[in-house]
Parts: structure tokens; C-alpha cells; sequence
């Protein structure tokens, strides 16, 4: 079940425009209640410290103020990316230098603004309940509770003309969550980590090791070319910390489990063509020189960054999308929250409207093999 809020009508009020609505942001105190696309959000605290300073980019603090000024420019890009997905979100009310929180299912009473919808849980047996962020008053009052990171489901509750006959009943049982839209992704993920320096180590907030970096480039490029072999079209994004995420768009005609299978075939070729940088092996002591590339993401339930999402990390890195020709040479430590915006405004968004160039990866394979 899907909780949509109701139709509203449009105000006048220049606050919902985004130059007023910054102007409002800049120049309250530290709260602020300000009509927001028709919706009344209230935000406190605004000068609280989300990202401390960070003296190795001369990086002055950002605050709450700073970040919702932030999603109010990328909002037009983020949004279309995020829309429809159930989220897992990283909370950290207090800033980075304090607790987080991981947030699948909110225990609280959510804003009428708020859209969610009801998921079957087969460990739990019963439904929970996810948020989904479809519109600007969404994305702030999440932001005010401290989400730093925003990560997507590969597949939506919105069903269309590629996805066939899957039922839109997500959340009275399992056999009808497998029947659902849900369990149809919208891309093959290729998810790919450095094991390098201190990124072979497992730390989480690892430094950016430029020749980490330039392998992961190497063979997100090698897995570009591989794919267009086959005769798809793919994208690339920075994950926000030391990795790259490579999506396939798919019609949405085959379920999370041959949708893994095949990522892992397309894998398993890179493994062969490049033996001395690539592993798939689960065993961390064996990734360690080389570039993971897991394809065992590919799984409902799973997530990713959602483009042009923080992180919550030194700096304020951002989840970027990119050209393929921009990512050669690429220095993901160039994309972060102050930085972003500007970037956005002189080249937009190189992942516009990839929802409607989907792929028949099935005819691709099948001509692929023959």
C-alpha cells in the first residue's frame, strides 16, 4: 500500500520558489517555519554543525542551514533519481561528530507530506513501513532530522508499461511482494570498491589514495567497454567515498535473481580480462591490491547512494554522477557539498532522463552469446 498525501492546491507564496526559500534560509535565525511548495515545514537549530571544518579542502563548517540550502538548488536533479524508491537513510542529528542512526522504517509520526508505503518483511513477518522522498518539503524535514545520506532502492513502486504485469500489492505477503513491481529492478548494478592503502583495511572514512582511485577509474572504464561489447549502454557515478557505481538501465521484465545472475556473468568476464586487478571473492584478505567488483547487490533491499546525496564524512563528499568521459581524470574529492552546486548549474545532469533510454538486456545477451 502506498500513503500518498492528498491533492493540494498551489499557493502563491514566494517562498516555495527557490531563490525566496533560499533568501528565507539565509536570513532567518536559528528556526525558521516557511511555506514550502504549498506544504508549512518548520526547521530549528539551523545553525547546528553538520560537517565540521575540514582544513585539508580550507573548508569552513556546514551547518543545517548550509545543507538545506544545498538540497533546495540540486533538488531538481536529485528528486527524479530518488522518486518512487524506498529509502535506507543515515541519520546524524547532532552532526557527524556524534551518533548515527540507520533509519529504514520510522517509528514516529511522519509529516502529511511524507509518502511511504507498506513492505513485506519475510524475516520479520509482517509489514514494515518505508519512506519515500517525491517531493522538496520531503527532502528538507529530512535533511532537519539529520539525514546525511540518502540511499535507493534499485526498483520502484510505480509501475509502467515496461514492467509487464507486476502487481503494485507490496506489503499482505511475501508471494506478493515477488509478484510485485518491486521485485523488478531498474538497472544492473556494478558496484565497485578499491582494496588499497587504508581502503584495504576497512575504514570507513579512509583518505582518498589517488592511485586507489585510478584503478577503480580503470575498471569502471574496462566494465564500460565491456558492456558496450555487448551492445548496452551504461552510467557511472562516484559512490561519495573511495568507489564507483556502474548501472545498466533495464526494462523492468526480469526479477532481482536472473537480474543478479547476469551481473554476475558480465563479472565474472571482467575477472577473466583483468585477473591481476579484479576479485569477486567475499574473502577481504583477498580483495587487498585489488578493485571488488560485486555484483551481489543486485538484490531487493539493497541500495545506493542516491545521485547527488552527501555523505556523512569528512568534507561532505557528494555521490556524483558523471560522463564517461569525465571520469577520466576525475577527482572524486572535487564533488562535495559546497562545491556541487555550481558544478550542476554549468553542466547539468549527465543522468537526465534515463528512465526512458531502458535497455532489453535479454535481447543484448542472447545476440551477445550468439
Amino acid at each position: 500500500m502506498i500513503r500518498r498525501p492528498a491533492a493540494r492546491g498551489t499557493r502563491a507564496a514566494a517562498a516555495r520558489r527557490p531563490p525566496a526559500l533560499l533568501a528565507a534560509l539565509a536570513g532567518a535565525g536559528d528556526r525558521l517555519t516557511v511555506d514550502v511548495d504549498g506544504e508549512t515545514v518548520a526547521f530549528t537549530h539551523l545553525d547546528r554543525i553538520y560537517w565540521p571544518a575540514d582544513p585539508a579542502f580550507e573548508q569552513p563548517a556546514i551547518t543545517k542551514r548550509d545543507y538545506l540550502r544545498y538540497l533546495v538548488v540540486v533538488a531538481p536533479v536529485l528528486l527524479p533519481h530518488a522518486r518512487d524508491r524506498p529509502l535506507t537513510l543515515f541519520r546524524w542529528p547532532e552532526g557527524i561528530a556524534h551518533r548515527r542512526v540507520l533509519e529504514k522504517h520510522w517509528e514516529i509520526a511522519l509529516p502529511a507530506f511524507v509518502e511511504r508505503v507498506d513492505v513485506f518483511s519475510e524475516s520479520k513477518g509482517r509489514t514494515d513501513q518505508y519512506v519515500l522522498c517525491n517531493n522538496l518539503p520531503t527532502l528538507l524535514w529530512l535533511a532537519h532530522m539529520g539525514t546525511l545520506e540518502f540511499h535507493m532502492w534499485h526498483s520502484r513502486v510505480r509501475g509502467g508499461a515496461d514492467a509487464g504485469d507486476a502487481g503494485a500489492d507490496f506489503g499482505t505477503s511475501i508471494g506478493a511482494l515477488q509478484s510485485s513491481v518491486l521485485e523488478r529492478p531498474d538497472y544492473l548494478l556494478f558496484d565497485l570498491d578499491p582494496f588499497i592503502g587504508d581502503a584495504a583495511a576497512g575504514k570507513r572514512d579512509a583518505p582518498f589514495n589517488a592511485a586507489a582511485f585510478a584503478k577503480v577509474e580503470a575498471i569502471a572504464l574496462s566494465v564500460h567497454a565491456l558492456l558496450a561489447d555487448i551492445g548496452l549502454a551504461s552510467l557511472v557515478k562516484t559512490s561519495g567515498k573511495t568507489g564507483l557505481h556502474v548501472i545498466v538501465p533495464i526494462v523492468r521484465s526480469l526479477r532481482y535473481g536472473a537480474v543478479r545472475e547476469m551481473a554476475s556473468y558480465i563479472a565474472a568476464r571482467l575477472l577473466r580480462e583483468h585477473p591481476g586487478d579484479v576479485t569477486t571473492d567475499w574473502s577481504v584478505e583477498r580483495r587487498t591490491g585489488k578493485v571488488f567488483v560485486d555484483s551481489n547487490m543486485n538484490a531487493r533491499g539493497k541500495s545506493i547512494t542516491v545521485p547527488y546525496s552527501p555523505r556523512g564524512l569528512s568534507g561532505a563528499p557528494v555521490s556524483m554522477p558523471l560522463t564517461w568521459d569525465a571520469l577520466r581524470g576525475a577527482v572524486p574529492t572535487e564533488f562535495r557539498l559546497p562545491t556541487v552546486p555550481a558544478i550542476v548549474r554549468t553542466r547539468g545532469d549527465p543522468w537526465a532522463g534515463w528512465l526512458e533510454r531502458k535497455q532489453d538486456v535479454m535481447v543484448r545477451l542472447g545476440a551477445s552469446a550468439g
